[in-house]
């Protein structure tokens, strides 16, 4: 398991946004994942930061300062069960 803090964030995108928004995510050393999604989210991303103040400031200073980000919901990991097929200990 990594050391520090690990949020599933999910991303609203003005369509037409879309791939330029994917590509300003793409270079973020913070963004371990990426996926364009069905449903009510266009995008979730897998986020890793040494902890939650360093979080906060990527959510402001990065995440919301890219043009065609509409909206985001963080959900922090706070235990890990199962990874990889494989149950973690």
């Amino acid at each position: 398991m990594p050391a520090g803090v690990v949020v599933i964030l999910n991303i609203f995108v003005q369509s037409k946004e879309l791939d330029r928004v994917t590509k300003k995510l793409l270079a973020l050393p913070e963004v371990k994942d990426l996926y364009e999604v069905t449903g009510e989210y266009d995008i979730v991303a897998m986020i890793e930061t040494k902890d939650i103040a360093t979080f906060r400031a990527f959510i402001k200073d990065k995440i919301l300062a890219i043009e065609g980000i509409r909206s985001t919901v963080s959900a922090v990991i706070l235990y890990t069960h199962k990874k990889d097929g494989k149950p973690v200990s």
